[in-house]
């Protein structure tokens, strides 16, 4: 993959696109978080420190003892409470309509912006500093993408892929057509041209991750992989049985969900280095609602909880690198944050400890978002995206229950687990009034 980190040198935004922008020199206030534990996600370990915020950065982390911070520096003391880097979630939907919305607004961009601010502040209530969505109505998931990384609204960090790219009649977009299964939501594209286009013009629109879906011939996912890699892009894929095969063969990135896979893909897998976001909650929601996933052509089986967890544990034991995702679509976004919770306890129930589960949905997940440079850690240089906790989540993990307060960017957006706004701040106007010279 193109990686654009060797050839740039200077600063960039704060995506994989990796696009050069000129560095602030503005003074930056610095933030002292004070007598707490940090939890440091490479050795999952959990000690006390100090941590300095400077402006958007993690400015350093100091032995708990120290206290020579600048004099006008903001100290929070969080003693009781476990400062750890803000949770990731690898795999949402912000935009797509739930039961409260009218069929005629189903395919809205505009209704779509609104309802993806809405569900971007639950998951920022919830600790989500960062989230990778991988569809939605329209425009609307690269609107969101824009508002949230110049904070003009208080919400996660958003990463998209836009458009899901699929062949014709392939996921969301099978019969009964709907307004949320259709060209608005996802692009029918035939052929290896047309599949490295429509990568194209989801960069174009602001993508920082490729999404593919089954069904796809071989030339036409080899196509589309090359071109993304060709931008520095990564590729994910929803698909199941032989397109996975196809996926991993082509040399995409991720497998999303715990479709049905041959030992012989799963072992393709670790060999590939693919990694995996096996969503297992959101087909347990399936299953307790429904009984199973009907009705879906890219979808030819009978999922099961059993059989989902077997997918799961195989990958495991293979070595593949698996990260933590909700699939959080609908009403599903309505489960905030207990979808994301129950994800975090399936890896728990998988074999990971609370501390591995921990490291896995922040510096894991960062790694998988290709953004382990800037987030995913409590390390000086990396973005000051910051979650406080009461309690000891790295112990237990329904910890991550009681958030206190949430940095993005080093903004504090939850305090005492509240939404906060940081106030407008009015630009002066050019003159004052000419009050003495009108009469």
């Amino acid at each position: 993959m193109n990686d654009r980190r060797s050839i740039i040198q200077t600063a960039t935004t704060d995506d994989p696109q990796r696009i050069p922008v000129k560095e602030s020199t503005a003074a930056k206030a610095v933030t002292v978080l004070v007598g707490g534990l940090v939890f440091d996600a490479k050795s999952a370990r959990s000690a006390p420190a100090t941590v300095l915020i400077e402006g958007n950065k993690i400015a350093a982390i100091w032995p708990a003892g120290r206290r020579d911070w600048p004099a006008d520096a903001r100290v929070i003391n969080v003693g009781g409470k476990t400062v750890l880097p803000g949770l990731i979630d690898l795999h949402v939907h912000l935009t797509y309509p739930d039961s409260t919305t009218p069929i005629d607004l189903q395919a809205s961009e505009g209704d779509g912006v609104l309802r993806g601010a809405r569900n971007l502040r639950w998951m920022l209530e919830a600790g989500i500093t960062s989230v990778r969505d991988l569809n939605g109505v329209a425009d609307a998931p690269y609107i969101l993408a824009d508002w949230s990384a110049t904070n003009r609204i208080p919400a996660p960090r958003v990463f998209t892929a836009g458009h899901i790219i699929t062949g014709t009649g392939g996921h969301a977009t099978e019969r009964p057509v709907s307004p949320s299964h259709g060209p608005d939501y996802a692009w029918e594209r035939n052929g290896a041209d047309a599949w490295r286009g429509a990568v194209r013009e989801t960069f174009k629109r602001g993508a920082t991750i490729i999404k593919v879906a089954s069904h796809f011939s071989p030339d036409e996912i080899a196509a589309a992989v090359d071109e993304a890699h060709r931008l520095g892009l990564k590729v994910t894929c929803d698909c199941e049985t032989v397109y996975t095969a196809l996926a991993v063969d082509a040399g995409v990135d991720i497998i999303e969900h715990p479709l049905p896979r041959t030992d012989d893909t799963i072992r393709a897998m670790a060999r590939h280095h693919t990694a995996s976001v096996p969503t297992l909650q959101v087909y347990q929601n399936v299953l307790d609602r429904s009984g199973g996933f009907y009705g879906s052509t890219s979808r030819r089986f009978t999922l099961s909880a059993q059989a989902d967890f077997d997918v799961f544990r195989k990958m495991k034991a293979a070595g593949i690198v698996m990260g933590i995702g909700t699939d959080t679509i609908g009403d599903a976004n309505q489960l905030v944050p207990n979808v994301y919770l129950a994800e975090l306890q399936w890896f728990i129930h998988g074999g990971y400890s609370p501390a591995e589960t921990l490291r896995t949905a922040t510096l894991t997940n960062a790694q998988i978002l290709d953004m382990d440079d800037k987030l995913g850690s409590i390390t000086a240089g990396k973005l000051a995206d910051i979650l406080v906790v009461d309690g000891r989540p790295d112990v237990d993990i329904e910890a991550l229950r009681k958030v206190d307060k949430v940095f993005r960017d080093g903004i504090l957006l939850v305090d005492a687990g509240q939404i906060v706004v940081p106030r407008h701040q009015p630009k002066p106007l050019t003159k004052a009034p000419p009050f003495d010279a009108v009469r």
